[in-house]
């Protein structure tokens, strides 16, 4: 795979035409619960795997950890945490490294398989394919809003319950009907996953912004201004490439918020994206069309209608 598209991943085919799928993530806490962190920062690490069309398969923990500030129970609970999902993804926690640090991290490094001739790239979108999106927005501006104390009990859980569910459903879905491409929608956000896709492509794509899905409450939370650092500077570096319509400002932060564990943006040939989405539902995964890919200066987005909410 190549570095100059943003491949979510590293693609190296074995002698006998077995192929492994390479990833690394790591983050500071987002949450309160050790526990909900260990899961959230494990299925996150595995989402680049799924986007390729792999399947994780093994994982070493990466822990960066204050121990003189902070007991070693709360560590402990953060990889339980991580071990809950990966049993989960059937996959197999095979050690790892710590060290010392002020500021606790953790994550994964994670080892998959994916079929070579069925690998899934970013940057491999065609003018007519459909845009379809796996999980609701919202999650970075909710995130802050915690931090902040502002968010509900109940938009807490609901963003936990997003961030800990694995993308393998969707990725199953997408290899199962053959799409053109897809990325998951990380820290860049919708709009920055999106834009380097579309370069890496050489094409154009339009979002209606009607169609996209967000957490239920995080447009208000993201209008009160609660609204984390990344989602800022996501929307600088994507607004050159950007038309934005008639949207306010806190609905393009909206569009860019960072997310973390966030779903696929898959793109699907138009006579296979009703398929796709039988596909998607069988397996109970929910999936919202929000736009086309179409001809134009490579990377360019245009904003169509208003977001609901």
């Amino acid at each position: 795979m190549s570095p100059e598209t943003g491949d979510d991943a590293a693609v190296v085919v074995l002698p006998g035409g077995q192929a492994i799928v390479q990833t690394v993530d790591f983050f500071t806490p987002i949450v309160d619960d050790p526990f909900d962190w260990g899961r959230i920062a494990a299925a996150n690490a595995f989402s680049d795997v799924y986007a390729m069309g792999g399947r994780p398969l093994l994982a070493m923990n990466l822990v960066a950890w204050p121990v003189e500030e902070l007991p070693l129970d709360l560590l402990s609970r953060v990889l339980e945490g991580g071990a809950t999902v990966a049993t989960q993804a059937g996959v197999t926690i095979v050690g790892g490294h710590s060290i010392h640090d002020p500021e606790p991290k953790y994550g994964m490094a994670v080892t998959g398989l994916v079929d070579p001739d069925r690998i899934v790239r970013n940057s491999t979108m065609r003018p007519g394919d459909r845009l379809v999106l796996t999980k609701p927005l919202g999650l970075g501006i909710v995130s802050t809003a915690l931090k902040a104390g502002k968010a509900s009990v109940e938009q807490v859980r609901a963003a936990v319950d997003v961030m800990t569910t694995l993308n393998a459903a969707a990725a199953e879905a997408m290899v199962e009907v053959g799409v053109s491409a897809a990325t998951d929608v990380t820290g860049f956000g919708l709009l920055g996953h999106l834009h380097i896709a579309l370069e890496g492509s050489g094409a154009a794509a339009r979002i209606d912004a009607a169609a996209v899905p967000f957490l239920a409450g995080a447009l208000e939370l993201g209008r009160r201004g609660f609204v984390p650092s990344g989602t800022v500077a996501n929307r600088a570096f994507v607004a050159p490439h950007v038309g934005w319509g008639d949207l306010a400002d806190a609905d393009q932060l909206a569009l860019a918020d960072a997310q973390t564990s966030g779903g696929l943006l898959i793109s699907v040939p138009e006579d296979r994206a009703a398929a796709l989405a039988d596909a998607l539902e069988r397996r109970g995964a929910p999936s919202a069309d929000v736009g086309s890919v179409e001809g134009g200066p490579a990377g360019r987005i245009t904003i169509e209608g208003r977001i609901r909410g």
